[in-house]
């Protein structure tokens, strides 16, 4: 199979090669007679029945290329055309006839090559028809579809009605591609013509498809424009409409706005002259509380500038003092590297002592802002004493007023009694003192707004006490907590000083047991040399080797006199004679018991 592949790839090479070169040299289109074109189908009917599966029917065995060349009509909608033509062909019978009319219409298509490449990239459906080595399926099918590329510059016109496609017998002429020097010659020259001609034509080609592309893009863009065009015309139309209704729309809302503004401007001329009179009264009742509200105004702002300036500097003492405790720190670091065992104690003093003086700052601050802000109480407390002063003259003014008022009436009616005839004297002096009566509503009414702002008044000097009320019950609870760490400062240094006592007893105890232990240590340390143990060094052990425990003050460091390794007072809490030291030394748990078994065992 691989070499029949490989044959037929030779033969279609050679085949479309001199096809190209004959159809070039005899310029003009090609008929269905020409002797290169008819091996060209033989070849290819030849390469697409290669590996072709036989297919069993009740009359017997059959290969048919009509099958697979029937897929090409679903994969490619174009050609539909080809396939419905060549089934309507009168004189076609049998499968291979219609098979090698499909490969006539799609040569003269010049489509023969892509109908074949969309055929060989989907194997999935070709291996119903072809065998797995068919050259359809291997790389040779693809080597001779890009090969049929090449005679899309051959014009071909074929008449496929008039022949007798169905009895033909495909035979391949080899002598048709036998050469001698002379047609070697010749095809150079033919090779350097065809290149040329090949050249200019797929030069034109190209030209001629990007002029179509070009007019397709125009003619888009002329239908486009058009379109917007004619959507613009009916905008203008409809846009015109709408200025001309809005232009009636607007002289009859200027005519309108001319009748508003006539009213408005006698309605305003009316008010002025009311607002006038009112404002002059408003004025002269107004100075007074004005004054009185200024006075207390001016004076919390005062008294808020004086509580800034004392929080300013608070800020600037506690900075101050931040400074201070840094350097403080810094000066006890190099301290506390010589004395670490007093590191963790006077650390707490240092922050406790911090605090308290902190709260003792806080404690006189707060207790200035209290004195601060009894003073305001006590002054906001004559401020509302004088208003509510202010408040009782006005009451008693209004009862004047409506003494007067009644004492009026009174006398009204005994003239009406007394003296009927006199009623238009009457009259007019009654008509006076309806006016007067009308003067005093109004001195009623602007004194019951007077009273209304200074109950107002009242209300907001009432939350600023209540503020500076809460403020006071925040400051005791600031005592409280002052108190409560002094308490716990005093505790804290009681504390300190018993174990300052206790380190100090135990670094005289240690400075006279450590000397003890330097002599004795020597001696022992040269005894156990002698024996062949090593000695551990301590500041090679950080935990005890039986119980694993960490080392520290109160849990001391002791050698083992038989092994040399350090253990805990508890681990090596035993005492017995060595072979090295005729009295009893210190022994670890381990070493005691292996001592005690061997003198039991060798009790000499």
């Amino acid at each position: 199979m691989a070499m029949e592949r490989a044959n037929l790839l030779n033969m279609a090479k050679l085949s479309i090669k001199g096809l190209i070169e004959s159809a070039l040299s005899f310029g003009r289109t090609l008929d269905s007679d020409y002797p290169p074109l008819q091996q060209f189908f033989v070849v290819m009917e030849h390469c697409l029945k290669h590996g072709l599966r036989v297919k069993k029917s009740f009359l017997g065995f059959n290969k048919s290329l009509w099958g697979p060349l029937e897929l090409v009509e679903k994969l490619c909608p174009e050609a539909a055309e080809i396939s419905a033509s060549v089934r309507d062909l009168p004189g076609l019978k049998t499968p291979l006839g219609r098979a090698r009319a499909w490969l006539r219409l799609a040569l003269m298509q010049k489509r023969l090559a892509d109908y074949l490449r969309l055929l060989i990239t989907r194997k999935d459906l070709l291996s119903d028809f072809y065998e797995n080595s068919a050259l359809m399926l291997e790389e040779e099918g693809a080597v001779i579809v890009g090969l049929l590329v090449g005679l899309n510059v051959i014009d071909a016109n074929l008449c496929v009605k008039g022949e007798d496609l169905d009895s033909q017998v495909g035979v391949i002429d080899f002598s048709m591609y036998l050469k001698n020097d002379i047609d070697d010659y010749r095809s150079e020259e033919r090779n350097s013509q065809i290149a040329s001609i090949l050249d200019q034509k797929n030069y034109v080609e190209e030209l001629n498809r990007q002029l179509n592309s070009s007019v397709h893009g125009l003619q888009g863009r002329v239908d486009s424009l058009e379109k917007s065009n004619s959507k613009l015309i009916e905008e203008l139309a409809i846009a015109k409409n709408n200025i001309i209704k809005l232009q009636e729309e607007n002289q009859q809302l200027r005519s309108e706005n001319s009748l508003i503004l006539l009213k408005a401007q006698q309605q305003l001329e009316l008010t002025q002259g009311d607002v006038t009179v009112e404002r002059d009264t408003y004025k002269q009742s107004r100075q007074g509380l004005d004054e009185m509200y200024n006075e207390a105004r001016r004076q919390l702002k005062e008294e808020c500038q004086l509580r800034q300036d004392v929080e300013n500097e608070l800020v600037v003492q506690v900075s101050m003092k931040q400074e201070m405790e840094l350097a403080m720190k810094l000066l006890e670091k190099d301290i506390h590297e010589k004395q670490d065992t007093l590191i963790g104690l006077r650390h707490q003093l240092d922050e406790v002592k911090a605090i308290n003086v902190e709260m003792y700052q806080k404690m006189q601050s707060s207790d200035d802002e209290m004195k601060k802000k009894n003073n305001m109480i006590s002054r906001l407390e004559e401020k509302t004493n004088q208003i509510t002063a202010t408040m009782k003259q006005l009451e008693q003014r209004l009862q004047e007023a409506e003494r007067h008022r009644t004492s009026a009436e009174e006398g009204t009616r005994r003239f009406k009694l007394d003296f009927a005839n006199k009623a238009d004297s009457l009259q007019r002096q009654i008509e006076h003192r309806e006016k007067q009566l009308q003067q005093l509503e109004t001195d009623l009414k602007i004194e019951r707004e007077w009273r209304q702002t200074l109950q107002n008044d009242l209300e907001r000097e009432k939350d600023t006490v209540a503020q500076l009320s809460t403020e006071a019950l925040q400051i005791n609870g600031l005592k409280k907590e002052f108190h409560r760490l002094q308490d716990e400062n005093f505790q804290l240094k009681t504390i300190c000083e018993d174990q300052e006592q206790a380190l100090e007893e135990l670094g005289s105890k240690l400075s006279e047991y450590v000397y003890f232990m330097i002599s004795e240590t020597q001696t022992y340390c040269v005894m156990l040399f002698q024996g062949g143990q090593v000695w551990l060094k301590d500041k090679d052990a950080s935990h005890c080797k039986l119980c694993e425990k960490e080392f520290s003050i109160s849990r001391r460091k002791h050698h083992c006199r038989n092994c040399g390794e350090i253990f805990c007072n508890s681990c090596s809490d035993n005492e017995l004679p060595l072979p090295a030291s005729p009295k009893p030394v210190r022994v670890c748990d381990t070493c005691h018991a292996l001592l005690l078994q061997r003198c039991s065992s060798n009790p000499a």
